[in-house]
């Protein structure tokens, strides 16, 4: 009796999370990634912080054979860059120049979330391929002009680069991770005298200002706390002259829907909170996403972002922590530099073959970088600053 040979894969194109079950979605994900799940995707969507008024336009993809889910990706259309982090504004400018459309364009991100992770959800090389050639097929139906996966694995990029259609790329942040230290006195015991003496005295700042820090997970972070997050993330983000990309109503729901992940630093005055660090944590991973304060309290920047953080996963014994894109000064704090990829596709042939090039030297600038950064670090000069 000959066996049964399995069902064609079937790729579909859905434009809401809700149009496929958590539990199968989840199946797919990283077991250390908090921002690829459906919850955090979902409630991207349902409080409206992605859709066409912020020009992310949910266009998923789903792999199946029968009716398993076999494969996924977070996938979007856009018109405009920004919320990405890995910054194609030159080649969209360049191509203006030339009279070359570069919107619409595909955009397989977690939105405006700079954390690595898995953007190909599948568990065998055939649903690979086949959501990597359903990417053409959506990007030809939505007639988008390039394609772009981003903060994808380092194994991802290479998959993609391999094929003629994509360009790999390189870009760096400031990553932690964990030798199995005993506490965090341990961790100082790296830092040379005088940046060690530092860190101690940023970590004195909360009794300088009368404050208590406290780390407030799961349901225990209250819907009172995230709308006190919403205020310090508008605090930030008109410091610094932004756009606030997430809405109100992904705080005020935050409590309920992602409770399992929520990790708050929060630091509160006569029991009142006035300074935060919004960070979410999944399996051994701990990644920072939102700070902000009132004024006044500033200098508990560097606890709630990376002392305290950094402290949490030594105590919890998470090997992996992620403080967010940017910021030479985390590798004062002991962050070290450390490769982010994605890969990229355009339309245009020239204007393919031009960024194809530029992408070239850019990675001999990027490896210089790391390596200026790696001499940086803060440790005894004994010690390795690379991996």
């Amino acid at each position: 009796m000959s066996a049964i040979p399995p069902s064609p894969i079937e790729i579909q194109v859905i434009h809401s999370m809700n149009e496929v079950e958590p539990s199968e979605w989840n199946s797919l994900v990283d077991p250390n990634d908090p921002f690829a799940e459906h919850a955090f995707l979902a409630l991207l969507e349902e409080s409206e912080s992605v859709g066409r008024a912020s020009g992310w336009v949910p266009v998923h993809m789903v792999a199946r054979r029968g009716e398993a889910l076999v494969g996924a990706m977070p996938l979007y259309l856009k018109n405009n860059s920004y919320g990405e982090y890995i910054f194609d504004w030159g080649w969209a400018d360049a191509a203006g120049r030339a009279g070359i459309p570069y919107y619409p364009k595909l955009v397989s991100a977690v939105p405006f979330t700079p954390a690595a992770g898995r953007r190909i959800l599948a568990h065998d090389a055939e649903t690979t391929q086949a959501l990597i050639d359903g990417l053409h097929g959506v990007a030809k139906a939505t007639r988008a002009m390039s394609i772009h996966v981003l903060f994808c694995s380092a194994q991802e990029r290479e998959l993609l680069a391999d094929r003629p259609e994509f360009i790999g790329r390189f870009t760096h942040q400031f990553h932690w991770d964990n030798d199995s230290y005993a506490d965090f006195d341990e961790w100082l015991q790296r830092f040379r005298s005088r940046r060690r003496k530092e860190v101690r005295r940023e970590r004195r700042a909360p009794h300088n200002l009368g404050v208590s820090v406290r780390l407030v997970r799961g349901s225990d972070v209250t819907e009172n706390l995230w709308l006190s997050m919403r205020r310090f993330y508008e605090r930030t983000v008109a410091k610094k002259h932004a756009s606030a990309y997430l809405s109100q109503a992904f705080f005020e729901k935050g409590a309920q829907r992602l409770s399992h992940t929520a990790a708050l630093f929060v630091a509160e005055k006569d029991g009142e909170p006035v300074a935060g660090s919004l960070c979410f944590q999944r399996g051994q991973h701990l990644l920072g996403r939102y700070w902000g304060c009132e004024p006044g309290f500033e200098s508990l920047h560097f606890e709630l972002c990376y002392h305290a953080p950094i402290e949490a996963c030594i105590r919890n014994q998470w090997t992996h922590f992620e403080a967010g894109a940017q910021g030479m000064h985390k590798v004062q704090r002991g962050l070290a530099p450390a490769l982010t990829h994605s890969a990229h596709h355009l339309r245009h042939q020239g204007l393919h073959e031009a960024v194809r090039d530029a992408l070239l030297q850019e990675e001999n600038q990027i490896h210089a970088e790391m390596q200026w950064c790696a001499d940086k670090l803060p440790f005894h000069r004994t010690e390795p600053q690379t991996e």
